[in-house]
């Protein structure tokens, strides 16, 4: 113990010689290890810029090229499509590496801010020193790969801009070009000498096809033929059973004959797809093809699947077997004259395909391709001509017929515009085809076919979302569901039905976006031929992503998405804090009915002020941003919102005060009726008629109200009795008390009274009768009965109202009234005095 404590005393007596050295000694490691972890992190970042240089030196040799090609096209157009493609990968790339340098660039210079600036004159630590320069250089190189990818991103946005320009002019070159008739002799001239040659090439080719299937051998063919007979089987089995499960398993509606015509146009696509792949796996098995028609055959089991689509998509608009099942309002009979035509115009785009490639692939004479081309253009031609020639044959023939023309659809404008586009390219493009254009008149038959793709399946597409949403979000058989606008209406008459009205309103949301995007789709397709293709749109929308300047604010799409799913999050939740607090909390306290109102009302206008303050804060406009519009909107809100702050003030001093409150009876104005509901702005009054009328809360505070019910709830009842002067007036009184007193609605305090109130001039004794029932709103009703009641009384007890007849009070000279009896005059008797 004794040494313990001489230890301590000497560590403690000798703590001041050697505390400096350690504190030296703990920076000088401190320093050591955090310069070693910069230096490290300096040294990995120098690594990952190699990386990166190396992804840019790529890039750079890729725009190169695509520029060089730029300064000389090539011959066909199509060539420049994957290059812009590369072009815009390489930008894609560089835009990358720069996302990557950025953060590192930034954190390097934090380091260097952390170093501090160099000190004139004054040394630094070694190590400092050495950091200090390593950062440097390091900061440098990241500065430059930056700048330099951003340079290359430029510039390959440049590039893919110039290469769709070129491609644009060669397009509109191609289609102003002509070439000799066919309806010329020189063509078929011309034909006739380069024809040998070209057909000598396409032997050649074909024979190194012929090759390989031979080499595949027989058993390699009847496993493929095998294959293909039990992929037309599945073919069949899967339609028919795809058919049973939409009957039975879909719920009624026209979600099944949406869901069966898409299994009308998949089917055909996939085994189309199966089959050519199947036939292309069998001329490979064992030989390779050669390198001339690999490609040509590896691509041709794509077309074959996009022809099996044209005819899936052509009988599932059709259907001429099953019209129940059409969507399309279609004759039968146009249904059935038109079910040629979809094979007809698959087999024409494959072949079309097939004749471009080939011809390319063997080099084949301009003339030779001219006339391929031209056969197969005349040929789509005038099917669609047939096609619209018979569908107009068989609408006047139909018209002629008085039966028929009844049953005949109404054809929209829409549809008419179609039709008659149609004829008009149909037409155009067979003249354009005889007198030499083959390319333009090429063009426009496909385009038209295209067209028609596209369209039909748009409008498959937007029937299936449609009906998805409607019928999967639509609430269970037995509400009310006629047409949502209906169903929004009828379920908000109930808060019990809630739960629809939202669903419905989400179906019909859901659909109108889901439709929205098919339209968006359906225009990048059609585009596509003229030179604006979807990659072109696709890359303009990835552009959006960066955001879009207004002022100072950057809108940034995502973040617009983020913004209105919070909003729409807390609006959700603002309205179910609201209905707990209205319907569940709020009555359990000793609040009445109008705070209760008005204290779920605020809450939700509070909560919906912070929905929105959060939404524009995911936007990234926070409220510090807004303080000038606030500041500049202050001037409006003091005059042109001046009412409405008036008639807020005077609702929260009416919900406080309570001169009035919900069920109140009250007159104002010439508005007389029961208080529904007090609002923040405004006071609803329910009148007598069952009309509703809006009082702004400003005339409570401002004008004179009669609250019939505000003190005091008792009703009066009041009855004004005239009876003849010589009936027993006391007999009358007892009787009236009796009636009152015997009343189940009359209260007994205050207790009934009759009063005589007055004699008037024709010999009647007026009494006055009140009393008090339970209600204002029950007097009216409590008068009528006990009016029945005294009538009653007063005949069973021979008491006549009659007013006599030859009685007349009149004033006597000493201002005494006096009864008398005048001569009788003439004419008719005047009847009884009318009830008060």
């Amino acid at each position: 113990m004794r040494f313990t404590s001489s230890y301590f005393h000497n560590f403690s007596a000798g703590q001041a010689d050697f505390s400096p050295a350690v504190t030296g000694f703990y920076r000088m490691l401190r320093r050591g290890v955090v310069g070693l972890l910069l230096l490290l992190a300096a040294l990995g970042a120098l690594a990952q810029i190699d990386s990166i240089d190396s992804s840019l030196d790529a890039a750079r040799l890729q725009i190169d090229k695509a520029q060089k090609i730029i300064d000389k096209p090539p011959k066909d157009p199509a060539d420049l499509l994957p290059l812009r493609a590369q072009v815009l990968a390489a930008g894609a790339q560089a835009d990358a590496s720069a996302a990557l340098l950025e953060p590192q660039l930034t954190s390097i210079q934090a380091r260097l801010n952390e170093l501090g600036p160099v000190t004139p004159g004054q040394l630094e630590a070694p190590e400092v020193a050495i950091l200090r320069t390593q950062l440097n250089k390091v900061r440098a190189e990241l500065d430059a790969q930056l700048k330099r990818a951003r340079v290359l991103a430029v510039e390959s946005g440049q590039t893919a801009g110039d290469i769709s320009a070129l491609r644009r002019s060669e397009f509109q070159a191609r289609l102003g070009e002509r070439t000799s008739s066919i309806m010329s002799s020189l063509f078929w001239t011309e034909l006739k000498a380069d024809l040998p040659g070209d057909m000598q090439r396409a032997k050649v080719l074909f024979n190194g096809l012929a090759a390989t299937a031979q080499a595949s051998g027989t058993r390699v063919w009847v496993s493929v033929g095998a294959l293909v007979l039990v992929l037309l089987s599945l073919h069949w089995w899967a339609g028919q059973a795809l058919l049973r499960l939409t009957t039975t398993r879909v719920p009624p509606g026209r979600l099944r004959r949406s869901l069966h015509a898409w299994t009308r146009v998949l089917l055909p696509t996939i085994t189309a797809g199966l089959v050519a792949e199947t036939v292309y796996l069998g001329l490979v098995w064992v030989v390779p093809l050669p390198e001339a028609l690999g490609s040509l055959a590896s691509r041709l089991a794509g077309v074959i699947c996009f022809g099996g689509y044209v005819v899936g998509l052509g009988h599932a608009l059709l259907l001429p077997n099953r019209p129940s099942w059409r969507l399309l309002p279609l004759p039968d009979k146009v249904a059935l004259n038109l079910r040629w035509l979809p094979p007809f115009l698959a087999l024409m785009i494959v072949l079309t395909w097939v004749v471009v490639r080939l011809t390319s692939q063997i080099n084949a004479s301009l003339v030779t391709t001219v006339a391929a081309d031209c056969l197969i253009a005349l040929a789509m031609a005038v099917a669609m001509g047939l096609a619209l020639l018979r569908t107009d044959l068989t609408r006047r023939q139909a018209l002629r017929d008085p039966v028929e023309a009844a049953n005949w659809p109404v054809s929209p404008l829409w549809l008419s515009s179609l039709v008659a586009l149609a004829w008009l390219g149909t037409a155009g493009s067979l003249l354009a085809l005889l007198l030499g254009y083959v390319a333009l008149g090429s063009f426009v038959v496909h385009q038209i076919a295209w067209v028609a793709v596209v369209l039909g399946s748009a409008y498959l597409l937007a029937v299936l979302v449609d009906d998805g949403f409607t019928t999967l979000l639509a609430p269970a058989p037995g509400t009310e569901q006629s047409l949502p606008g209906e169903l929004i209406a009828g379920a908000a008459e109930r808060p019990a039905d809630a739960f629809v009205k939202i669903r419905a309103q989400a179906a019909v949301l859901l659909s109108g976006v889901g439709r929205l995007l098919v339209v968006f789709l359906t225009l990048m397709l059609l585009l596509a031929p003229f030179g604006e293709g979807p990659s072109e749109l696709f890359e303009r929308a990835d552009k959006l992503q960066q955001g879009i300047s207004i002022g100072a604010f950057q809108i940034v799409p995502l973040a617009v998405l983020q913004a209105v799913l919070i909003m729409t999050l807390c609006l959700a939740g603002v309205r179910i804090v609201r209905r707990w607090l209205k319907d569940v909390f709020l009555p359990t306290t000793s609040l009445d009915t109008g705070m209760q109102v008005w204290t779920a009302t605020l809450m939700a206008y509070a909560g919906n002020v912070l929905a929105l303050s959060l939404g524009l804060a995911a936007v990234g406009i926070g409220l510090e941003r807004i303080g000038w519009v606030a500041s500049a909107l202050s001037v409006g809100i003091g005059f042109g919102l001046q009412a409405v702050v008036q008639n807020f003030v005077s609702g929260i001093i009416m919900l406080t005060e309570k001169p009035v409150k919900v069920g109140d009876w009250v007159s104002l104005g010439g508005i007389e009726g029961d208080i529904r509901r007090i609002n923040v702005r405004a006071t609803e009054i329910q009148m007598g008629d069952r009309s509703t009328v809006i009082v702004p809360n400003s005339e409570f505070i401002t004008k004179t109200v009669r609250n019939v019910t505000h003190a005091n709830p008792l009703g009066l009842v009041k009855i004004l009795l005239p009876v003849p002067l010589a009936a027993d007036v006391d007999l009358v009184r007892s009787l009236i008390l009796e009636i009152f007193n015997a009343h189940a609605d009359v209260v007994k305090t205050p207790a009934p009274t009759v009063e005589l109130d007055s004699i008037d001039s024709a010999g009647m004794v007026v009494f006055n009768a009140t009393a008090f029932v339970n209600s204002p709103r029950a007097a009216y009703g409590v008068r009528s009965a006990l009016l029945f009641d005294v009538l009653r009384r007063l005949r069973e007890a021979d008491i006549s109202l009659l007013r006599p007849a030859g009685l007349v009070l009149r004033e006597a000279p000493d201002k005494a009234l006096e009864l008398t009896a005048p001569s009788p005059a003439p004419g008719p008797v005047a009847g009884p005095p009318a009830l008060v």
